[in-house]
């Protein structure tokens, strides 16, 4: 069980490391003396730079050992957060924020890796839920931890504490997560051809359209909740949607191996409510609240089940494009947020969450035999 938390513990400093800027956005704005829009960047660039660099990273890093690639990767998070701590200029803090997105890729890339070996077949599903509920925990506890510290302390002493996180990960990963070889070159294949396999383009599908919704209103929730008036509850409000995403990330990680499709199209389902309940209701604080729930138990088994959906339909490859995909769209939620708080307001976020949730849905429903079947193969 250790080497699986000590996994979990690196998907939660990969989260946390990206979207910690959420939640001091205004601050970090202001301490760099640019727009709300600007600094949602730093979300952008590491999103960006994690999608464009995972075909190339996994197919130049084949060869390594598996162990010392991740140590790496974990390394660089704390050199990229102690930088971002005392950068005193946006286009630095915006650099490292850029390397930090790199070794995103290679730890996104082996984390389902090596959940897969350390479970039985029958088990792969849960050993991947394991190790990514570091991601709704990062979304629970760390973020509205670090919005709250922000507020207390200043963002910069957040980034420091995240850093010293991750130099107490490499410690256990030395002392707890097994090697592994690399790949020999006769055993790999082009990552792009597992594009034919079935299924997979299905799933991909619903990742980029998912994560693109969900970080629109993720990347700019501390601009929405101003819009309304509950900036001062934004840490309030992000400990009751990291809470309720890991009640998701429980029931997702029990039931994966036998509903996944099942989960999928509830955990869209809710979303969706979540969207229209904001884009109607949004000046009651209590129905704020409930969406927050509502979006929680939607978004906090997504990682786990559109992993486990990719690995079914495509392998390792279908792993590395989903990295691809999943950060390529994040990425894209900065900037397509940008725009729209730019161009529109704050309140065109639900709408457009809308908008990209029904064509999801309907592709998990129709991908009935490839991507999102009722009974999973290997599943016992």
């Amino acid at each position: 069980m250790s080497p699986l938390l000590a996994l979990g513990t690196a998907a939660f400093m990969g989260i946390l490391t990206e979207a910690l800027p959420a939640g001091v956005l205004p601050e970090m704005a202001r301490d760099l003396s640019v727009s709300e829009s600007a600094a949602g960047q730093s979300l952008t660039i590491y999103a960006l730079a994690t999608g464009l660099s995972a075909i190339p990273v996994s197919v130049a890093t084949a060869g390594w050992r598996r162990k010392k690639l991740l140590l790496l990767a974990v390394v660089v998070f704390a050199v990229a957060n102690l930088v971002t701590a005392v950068s005193p200029n946006y286009a630095l803090t915006m650099a490292f924020r850029l390397v930090a997105g790199v070794a995103a890729a290679v730890v996104w890339a082996e984390l389902v890796g090596y959940a897969r070996r350390l479970a039985p077949p029958h088990l792969q599903g849960r050993a991947i839920a394991i190790t990514m509920a570091g991601i709704p925990l990062a979304l629970s506890l760390g973020i509205p931890v670090g919005t709250f510290l922000g507020g207390m302390f200043g963002w910069r002493m957040t980034f420091g504490l995240v850093s010293l996180v991750s130099v107490l990960l490499v410690v256990w990963i030395l002392a707890s997560v097994p090697d592994a070889p690399g790949q020999r070159p006769e055993n790999r294949e082009p990552i792009l051809k597992a594009l034919r396999l079935p299924g997979v383009v299905a799933v991909l599908f619903v990742v980029a359209a998912y994560v693109l919704a969900h970080n629109i209103l993720y990347t700019y929730i501390a601009t929405f909740l101003d819009e309304y008036d509950m900036g001062g509850s934004r840490d309030i409000v992000l400990l009751v949607f990291g809470i309720a995403s890991m009640v998701s990330i429980f029931i997702t990680g029990a039931l994966v191996d036998r509903r996944l499709r099942a989960l999928t199209i509830g955990s869209t389902a809710l979303f969706i409510v979540a969207a229209v309940l904001l884009g109607l209701l949004a000046s009651s604080p209590a129905v704020v609240y409930a969406a927050m729930v509502l979006w929680g138990l939607g978004w906090g088994g997504v990682a786990t089940l559109l992993q486990t959906a990719v690995t079914d339909a495509g392998g390792d490859r279908g792993q590395a494009l989903l990295v691809t995909t999943w950060n390529s769209f994040m990425a894209g939620g900065g900037a397509v947020g940008g725009i729209l708080l730019s161009a529109l307001s704050p309140t065109s976020f639900p709408w457009s969450v809308l908008l990209l949730l029904v064509p999801v849905l309907l592709v998990v429903v129709g991908a009935r035999a490839h991507g999102f079947p009722a009974k999973r193969p290997n599943s016992g």
